[in-house]
């Protein structure tokens, strides 16, 4: 027979019921650092509309007379000609909109303010998407904006220190970083520690990265492999971009919408839309942003890289 003491005693679910419990707010598993837009300089506009002015291309665009010859006095005229239809870049707008019942706000919001917590978890996932569309949107991905000319092929499938020293040949004018998956740059790093190279570390805006040649690999998962920002298997194909960043420079730039009623961060507006009849508070939240690429050598790409080689043992 059990027990009696035992029986009567205290047990650990009754005990559960009277305990405090320390709790923490959501959290959001995908979250990144964003390191890309964090290290690309980004220019704010007031009208919406960037429009990148470039002069036709050509080596020479202006005649220039070089002589010591008093008798050639016959100076070159002319101009530097313009594209008479330059590229115009539109912010794009990610939007979503945020439902939270009064009732639950109200009664729910300690320790942590309910609404609170349901907008900072939307700006994250709005910010998350912007990294993306930076890299691959149709319109204005880097991916999708490089010349042919700027395109790299792996000497291998696997990415060698090779294969990044012609990338930094098509970027040469002050490139700022590679941009890259993280298991794009772990391929990278064993193929250094192979041959006995292995990269140095760096620290910019805050964080701590390899470098090739000087030049920082900045992770992002939202160069994708084989599609995917966590591919399950060891291998798969991916690209590695380098980009000069900067206005002045003549490089790659953000862009995002200044001035907005609601303005939160750079770009980014929360808005409160009111509450209907059923207690519903709703709050709509946008961010505009676009990116734009001044001239052809400010981003090139190696492309298709395979990340699943490895030495000690098989894929």
């Amino acid at each position: 027979m059990a027990d009696k003491n035992l029986l009567n005693a205290l047990g650990k679910e009754a005990a559960y019921q009277l305990a405090n419990v320390t709790k923490t707010p959501p959290q959001y598993g995908a979250l990144t650092p964003r390191w890309l837009t964090r290290v690309l300089e980004f220019k704010g506009l007031e009208a919406g509309i960037y429009r990148v002015n470039k002069v036709v291309e050509g080596d020479a665009p202006l005649d220039a007379l070089c002589s010591q010859d008093p008798k050639k006095v016959d100076i070159p005229k002319g101009y530097v000609e313009y594209q008479t239809k330059p590229r115009e870049y539109q912010l794009n707008s990610i939007s979503t909109i945020i439902n939270v019942d009064t009732k639950v706000s109200d009664v729910y919001s300690a320790p942590y303010d309910q609404v609170k917590e349901q907008l900072s978890l939307a700006i994250e996932s709005l910010k998350e998407r912007q990294e993306s569309q930076i890299i691959n949107s149709d319109d204005y991905g880097l991916l999708n904006n490089i010349a042919d000319t700027q395109r790299v092929k792996p000497r291998v499938s696997r990415p060698m220190p090779d294969d990044m020293d012609e990338l930094i040949s098509k970027v040469w004018k002050d490139p700022s970083f590679f941009l890259a998956h993280p298991r794009a740059i772990a391929a990278f790093e064993r193929e250094c520690t192979r041959r006995g190279v292995p990269p140095v570390t760096v620290n910019i805006a805050g964080g701590t990265f390899i470098a090739w040649r000087g030049i920082p690999l900045i992770p992002t998962n939202k160069l994708f492999v084989d599609g995917l920002k966590n591919p399950k298997g060891k291998g798969g194909k991916t690209n590695i971009l380098l980009i000069r960043t900067g206005e002045a420079k003549r490089g790659v730039v953000g862009l995002y919408q200044t001035g907005l009623p609601g303005e939160q961060s750079r770009g980014l507006s929360v808005r409160f839309r009111g509450i209907d009849d059923n207690g519903v508070a709703s709050y709509l939240l946008s961010l505009y942003c676009s990116a734009a690429v001044f001239a052809d050598d400010a981003i090139g790409v190696l492309e298709e890289v395979e990340v699943g080689d490895y030495y000690d043992y098989p894929v």
